[in-house]
């Protein structure tokens, strides 16, 4: 049985689909005014390798996450640039999926914009006013949070804690510091939709919980995202489903940050390296390595030290798989070891611990080079199968070193090395070498021209 930690309850729960053999999972996607840094490729990473792993334990997985394509954010970008927003959201959103398919993470089965629910979200928030749990102020329509008893319930936090430690209310029309935007009011020549209370916007938490209902239902398995999103976002979400006597989602589940020494990566921060940033130069199978070797609720230290340890591993991982394959394998024909797989579902099932479960492989992979180096070809080739299939049910694929595809940074060291052979500059063609080295990359000079192979 899975067990995750749930951050409405504050502790690891057991997750019981509502539906036998069947999971439904909403995921909160990107803004896309700006390319994609470290920590979005860290969730996403975290809820595809869930999303994986439920899949390959046999549920059918219904996997919703959706572009928030409305945005004060986009609207000030599509002004300084003299764009329209919807040309800023549509090229960030081209750029946010050409990223994710670089880091091998599955396209959620239902994609869900923004713009296209905006009737319902105006429908929504009527209902909210109906229901005197909202009310009009002089900008635009808010959520009354006094309404929704937990309300803090996310933050693990009463609503009186979270007054005492909120600023003073900039707004003094509002009747709680905490009460939040549904419907912005804007002038009718702007970036708006028409409503009942006059053109304007939708407030960012309403967007979800339309979205959400209308493609999984007034109840679903989960319900996840970074742990930033978890208050205020996702607790404003939940306060309007309570509003709506919704059942809504069963668990709320939240990966850690990633951290720049001892501060978040975050773009409101200014200290994010895009995603795009660290794959021009690194294996992106090596980003997906350093994340399952942290828990997914622990911070994330991510830097050149930690990138490098991770291409170094996996590196070893490939150089095995071309031992097997360099020593005529046949892995097709293999029997997977059901005492490793019987461990790997144990370690997944304790909170999605993939730190455990990829040690275990990793401790595998040395046994396929001691089977090797003993000529047991027969066990190596199923110890070596199992290690595959299961980094696979990871997202993590693994392939004989001449197989993969060398980074850009690498490919430059090797025409610069190759440049100062040419002269017989052999000083710095040996410190070339070393830089190919400590990047986990060994080359061997051939009649035809140099061999580069992961170490």
């Amino acid at each position: 049985m899975l067990r995750l930690f749930d951050t409405a309850v504050g502790d690891i729960v057991e997750i019981v689909p509502i539906a036998p053999g069947r999971f439904s999972m909403y995921v909160c996607g990107p803004t896309v005014y700006d390319l994609a840094h470290l920590g979005h490729g860290r969730y996403a990473l975290v809820f595809d390798v869930l999303r994986r792993y439920l899949e390959w334990r046999g549920l059918k997985v219904r996997h919703v996450s959706n572009i928030t394509d409305v945005d004060d954010k986009i609207l000030e970008r599509a002004e300084a640039e003299n764009r329209s927003p919807s040309e800023v959201a549509s090229e960030f959103e081209e750029k946010w999926f050409s990223t994710m398919a670089k880091l091998g993470v599955l396209k959620p089965h239902e994609i869900p914009h923004a713009t296209a629910y905006v009737g319902q979200m105006v429908a929504l928030i009527g209902r909210l006013l109906d229901e005197g749990v909202a009310y009009l102020g002089e900008d635009g329509i808010y959520f009354d949070v006094s309404k929704v008893g937990d309300y803090g319930l996310l933050a693990r936090q009463s609503l009186e804690s979270l007054k005492a430690g909120a600023r003073i209310a900039e707004k003094d029309f509002k009747k709680s510091p905490m009460d939040f935007a549904l419907w912005k009011f804007s002038d009718p020549s702007s970036w708006s939709w028409e409503s009942p209370w006059g053109p304007g916007r939708p407030g960012w938490h309403t967007e979800c919980v339309v979205m959400s209902v209308d493609l999984l239902g007034e109840e679903f398995d989960l319900h996840g995202g970074g742990l930033d999103l978890s208050f205020p976002h996702h607790e404003n979400e939940r306060a309007q489903a309570e509003a709506m006597h919704y059942k809504f989602s069963h668990h709320w589940v939240h990966n850690g940050f990633v951290m720049v020494g001892s501060e978040k990566m975050s773009k409101s921060l200014g200290n994010f390296t895009t995603l795009d940033e660290l794959l021009e130069t690194t294996d992106p199978r090596a980003y997906r390595l350093l994340v399952l070797q942290s828990h997914y609720r622990s911070p994330l230290d991510v830097n050149s030290q930690t990138v490098a340890e991770a291409s170094r591993a996996l590196s070893r991982l490939d150089s095995t798989c071309q031992r097997v394959l360099d020593a005529g394998v046949d892995m097709t024909s293999s029997q997977l070891d059901e005492e490793e797989l019987q461990a790997f579902r144990e370690a997944m099932d304790n909170d999605l611990d993939t730190p455990t479960a990829t040690g275990r492989l990793f401790e595998l992979r040395s046994k396929v080079n001691q089977l090797l180096d003993d000529g047991m070809l027969e066990e190596a080739g199923k110890a070596c199968a199992t290690m595959e299939h299961l980094f696979g049910a990871l997202g993590l694929t693994l392939h004989g070193t001449e197989e993969a595809e060398l980074p850009s940074n690498v490919k430059e060291i090797v025409e610069r090395r190759e440049e100062a052979r040419s002269v017989k500059d052999f000083a710095l063609s040996d410190r070339l070498r070393k830089e190919l080295s400590d990047l986990g990359f060994a080359v061997e000079d051939t009649p035809s021209g140099p061999k580069v192979k992961r170490r």
